[in-house]
């Protein structure tokens, strides 16, 4: 069983950046998605392992920046230049290896964090 543990959320005003960290041992591909209320789960990045390739959806592209860290196993989500609309529960997901699956779905990992909230003012 894994455990993950995030944190680095916070409040920020438009413009500022975060930088969220996720706890986690072992190999594993590494996510993070998001959550604002009343909305579905979306994908916002992910690294893969041992390549560390990273993709991201659209609206992250250029903005938020995914890194890992294997001697401290942890898995940052930087993330610049933010907008109100990114306010959201944000949540840092592995999954096993094996799976085939695309990234973007949430369904695809295997362990979850608790969440941790990033509010935008405006």
């Amino acid at each position: 069983q894994v455990q993950l543990v995030e944190s680095g959320g916070g409040l920020m005003q438009a413009g500022g950046s975060l930088r969220l960290s996720c706890a986690a041992s072992g190999r594993y591909i590494m996510g993070w998605f998001r959550q604002a209320p009343g909305k579905e789960r979306e994908f916002v990045a992910v690294i893969t392992w041992p390549s560390s390739s990273t993709y991201y959806a659209d609206f992250a592209k250029g903005r938020f920046t995914i890194s890992r860290d294997n001697a401290k196993n942890t898995v940052y989500l930087q993330m610049d230049s933010l907008k109100p609309e990114d306010t959201a529960n944000y949540y840092c997901a592995a999954r096993n290896l094996i799976r085939s699956e695309s990234y973007m779905r949430p369904t695809s990992y295997d362990y979850w964090g608790q969440g941790t909230q990033v509010t935008v003012s405006s």
